[in-house]
């Protein structure tokens, strides 16, 4: 699929600004659509959206579930709107951080807010029919709803410390659970078809500025998940103690000298016998059949997964002791297109990358990622390097969610004097406090179909307005920015970069993003 020439920004939803503690679906993200629209950008990149856990730092990464919404993404506003709130519902509200996300009070003033909306959605019959809709829709829903309803009654255990019969989903068990937590299943339910008409909301607003949302696909899923626990067959567990034998990372690397030990089970991407497994080729049909539903581009998190993944056993507590085990190749990626032809994905291409992930990546047509922060620590012949791009056929970033600001990396000590030399040189610049300028104009200029730009690279923000840290389990996925950051001065500036570098919103569909 052909990409338009155009730039865009990453910023996460719950980034946004907002007076409920976190970035939401109604009116913040529809202004935010609309400063993008009005600073000429053709993109919105987020991060996934699926419930998050404090277990793991609310990481996107680590959801409960690939298809379920977070519930704290929710406007209250629009709840009123709706009729399951009233404004006296909001009024004296703790006081949050414009500039962080309080994650522990956000969640009790949300789960408060969403179980009085609950009770008004039961009490008046609003929007029965819609509801009923979305419901029939959903073929993850009932499985998700039940392994939320399950987990709240046995006080957070994750699934594989349930009751044996329910853990390995015996049809009586089953039907138990749905009986005995037959108002809690709906409560879930509720909070998802919120979730997703609001959702639905929001994309219609940025495709009529012109704005297409580029979503994310992380490669795993979390063990404790509703994915994990609905579809066993689908990964590497021991039957036994339902533990993954083997769990998911990646080698030593530019982020970590040991690699980094990120925990998910491994994929059963073969039955015993050798054959493909159908279910779990079907699981991920169904994954994308989703997020296209919800975005108009996606990102596949470690595409590499797909050519070859790091296998480490499970007892390990580092990375280093893995091994390249062969993921499903080409023919997964023809399957999941079938008659389509091609899928509007890019493929996250960072790491460890060998001759066989880029053969795959280019026989599906999807467009890689360049990464500026990575372009002035080696020789001439760096892939990062503007000038040694091959094709337009590619995203550039001044660095993604994992990279420091980049302001902060060129003050950072970690970061060698030659590193900051080269990177001046190519920009021509003398780094005087516009180092972020100097690489948002050195992205736009390349042949890049698609510039994407750290929201906290346009406004010149340092280390501690970063969104992740990898390798390490706290203080990550908080940053906010507050709405007085988003100047008219900041957007004017950004317009004119995007305008004179032939990047501007276009104005009509085309046939091609």
């Amino acid at each position: 699929m052909k990409f338009e020439r155009g730039s865009g920004i990453l910023l996460h939803i719950t980034s946004l600004p907002g007076k409920y503690g976190i970035g939401e679906l109604g009116q913040t993200s529809h202004d935010f659509i609309n400063f993008l629209a009005e600073s000429e950008q053709s993109y919105w990149q987020i991060l996934p959206v699926g419930p998050t856990s404090p277990a793991f730092d609310n990481s996107p990464y680590m959801s409960q579930s690939a298809f379920a919404g977070n519930p704290l993404l929710i406007d209250p506003e629009l709840l009123i709107d709706w009729g399951f709130l009233d404004y006296q519902d909001v009024k004296d509200l703790p006081v949050l951080s414009e500039y962080y996300v309080e994650y522990d009070t956000v969640q009790v003033v949300k789960e408060k807010l969403l179980h009085k909306a609950f009770k008004a959605f039961q009490g008046k019959g609003l929007m029965q029919a819609e509801y009923g809709s979305f419901c029939d829709k959903q073929k993850w829903l009932d499985d998700y709803a039940l392994f939320v309803s399950l987990r709240d009654e046995y006080q957070g255990l994750p699934w594989y410390e349930w009751p044996h019969d329910i853990a390995v989903r015996k049809d009586k068990a089953l039907k138990e659970g749905h009986g005995r937590l037959s108002e809690e299943v709906l409560y879930h339910k509720f909070l998802q078809f919120c979730f997703f008409m609001q959702w639905e909301r929001m994309h219609q607003h940025a495709l009529r500025r012109n704005i297409r949302i580029i979503g994310d696909i992380p490669f795993y899923v979390a063990l404790d998940s509703a994915d994990v626990w609905t579809h066993q067959d689908c990964f590497r567990l021991d039957p036994k103690t339902l533990q993954p034998t083997h769990i998911s990372g990646v080698p030593p690397d530019y982020f970590s000298e040991t690699g980094q030990r990120w925990g998910n089970p491994i994929y059963k991407w073969k039955n015993t016998g050798g054959k493909i497994n159908k279910n779990l080729v079907a699981w991920w049909q169904e994954r994308f059949d989703h997020i296209f539903t919800m975005v108009d581009i996606t990102r596949i998190d470690h595409f590499r997964g797909f050519e070859a993944y790091w296998e480490i056993p499970a007892e390990e507590e580092t990375a280093v002791n893995g091994k390249w085990k062969k993921g499903p190749g080409v023919s997964f990626f023809r399957e999941m297109m079938g008659n389509k032809g091609s899928m509007p994905i890019i493929a996250e291409d960072l790491g460890v990358i060998t001759p066989p992930v880029e053969e795959l990546r280019d026989a599906c047509g999807f467009p890689g990622m360049k990464i500026l922060q990575f372009a002035f620590d080696s020789d001439e012949n760096n892939p990062y390097l503007p000038h040694n791009y091959t094709t337009t056929n590619c995203v550039v970033f001044t660095g993604t969610h994992d990279n420091d600001t980049t302001l902060s990396w060129y003050l950072t000590p970690k970061v060698s004097a030659a590193s900051k030399v080269n990177a001046m040189r190519y920009a021509n610049s003398q780094g005087k406090g516009q180092v972020h300028w100097d690489f948002i104009r050195m992205a736009f200029s390349s042949i890049a179909d698609i510039a994407i730009i750290p929201l906290q690279d346009v406004l010149g923000f340092g280390g501690d307005c970063r969104m992740n840290q990898p390798s390490t389990t706290q203080g990550n996925w908080r940053w906010r920015v507050a709405p007085r950051f988003l100047t008219e001065e900041i957007r004017g500036r950004l317009r004119s970069e995007t305008l004179f570098y032939n990047r501007r919103r276009r104005s009509e569909d085309k046939g091609s993003w």
